[in-house]
């Protein structure tokens, strides 16, 4: 059987260049999100299936990579069905394997965790442009702090380290609560327990617009009046915090009582400590699609790109899954692939890069005069600069020019004495 030299579909390979922004992106989010107290930790790429098809992960589930069981466990003659033959799969998020973390862990984690985590995670999706069934993630999630003190902290995170890595692109963070939804839902006349269908149509709005949410809504077999009363009702909608007031007071006993001041108060708190750097704003159509959610959600939508670059929400009842006991949790997690293409197509350079030298050295050149110029490159990397040693091509002008293609800016050339 021949072998194969190209990756498997929706995998990719990363060349140097990319893999040094990729890096460069990393420290800045690190570095951020160190600087607000988020601690770095690590999960197993593999979980239990019984985990990742816990009916938490939305239609994520669908698309899992799932992993045979091994020898003496593995039997194909007595199976039945899928389940016979898979125990693990690969993860497609990093919250889920969080939670378990946690439940396993908590004893002795602080409290609240603040919790850092960049890793790949894997969906057996249709690839396309910008989009492959292996990718990064970067989460930082909040456990065991019950308060909207975690949405506030995880939003100026997010936001800081956004600014840091694009400060020419504008953003704007949009919030909204799934209570809020609910409640809407329930407020037009919809069935609680047709809830989350009406929301799959609710999140098309960008794309088919308010007469086809409604279209599509009858289409589904619910009351034109319902729809009508509920396409109303967001027509009526703000976006800042005392819309948000607003519409808790419309909703009245329909909405948890709460809820709408606790989503006023985050977007009040966080305007007050931000400078005007990015918009923030109540946007009622904002749905969500993992099941886990339940209360705040965000996302952040970038200029000059489609969809969203960061996301998140708070999922308070997920480590209870594990335990038996529900654990507050929010969590926010930047689009880090989404981000890589922005940069792309920008044409972005890494800013600040330390001084790169090439070392180019003759053929024959002994013991001696080689230990000279390691030697040197050693002194010269002491100093401050990334410093290179090859042995000297035949072609000597093409070296050099594909050195400066990887960015070399400075050459040396050590010939025989």
């Amino acid at each position: 059987m021949a072998m194969k030299k190209k990756p498997v579909t929706g995998m990719k390979d990363i060349l140097p260049a990319e893999m040094q922004l990729r890096d460069y992106l990393m420290g800045i989010i690190k570095d951020t999100y160190r600087g607000f107290g988020f601690t770095p930790m690590e999960t197993p790429c593999v979980e239990h299936i019984e985990n990742l098809t816990s009916k938490q992960g939305g239609d994520n589930e669908k698309l899992i990579f799932k992993i045979l069981k091994r020898g003496e466990k593995l039997k194909l003659e007595t199976a039945e069905k899928e389940e016979d033959l898979t125990d693990s799969g690969l993860r497609y998020d990093l919250t889920l394997p969080l939670t378990r973390y946690y439940a396993n862990n908590s004893a002795v984690l602080p409290s609240p965790f603040k919790a850092l985590q960049i890793g790949s995670v894997w969906r057996a999706d249709r690839p396309q442009k910008g989009r492959f069934r292996q990718f990064t993630q970067c989460d930082i999630d909040i456990l065991g702090e019950p308060t909207n003190l975690a949405e506030i902290e995880l939003i100026l995170a997010t936001t800081t380290a956004l600014r840091r890595i694009c400060p020419d692109n504008a953003f704007t963070v949009r919030v909204n609560d799934r209570r809020i939804l609910k409640a809407m839902a329930g407020w037009a006349g919809f069935p609680e327990e047709a809830s989350d269908q009406v929301f799959i149509t609710l999140d098309k709005m960008d794309k088919i617009g308010t007469d086809g949410v409604r279209e599509e809504l009858v289409a589904n077999g619910f009351e034109a009046a319902a729809a009508d009363r509920y396409l109303d009702l967001l027509g009526r909608c703000g976006k800042d915090a005392d819309a948000v007031r607003a519409l808790g007071g419309t909703l009245g006993d329909a909405l948890e009582s709460g809820a709408a001041e606790n989503l006023a108060e985050i977007m009040d708190t966080v305007c007050g400590c931000s400078d005007g750097g990015f918009g923030l704003s109540f946007d009622p159509t904002l749905v969500r699609g993992m099941g886990y959610y339940t209360g705040t959600i965000f996302e952040v939508s970038m200029e000059g790109f489609g969809g969203s670059v960061a996301g998140g929400g708070r999922y308070d009842r997920m480590v209870g899954k594990f335990t038996g006991q529900d654990t507050p949790a929010c969590g926010f997690s930047i689009g880090f692939e989404r981000i890589i293409t922005i940069l792309q197509d920008r044409g972005f350079s890494i800013p600040g890069q330390r001084g790169k030298k090439a070392f180019l050295f003759e053929k024959g050149i002994g013991a001696a005069g080689l230990a000279e110029i390691l030697k040197k490159a050693a002194e010269e990397r002491a100093a401050g600069s990334d410093v290179l040693v090859v042995r000297m091509n035949k072609n000597k002008k093409f070296q050099k020019e594909q050195l400066s293609a990887q960015g070399y800016t400075e050459f040396e050339d050590f010939y025989n004495k």
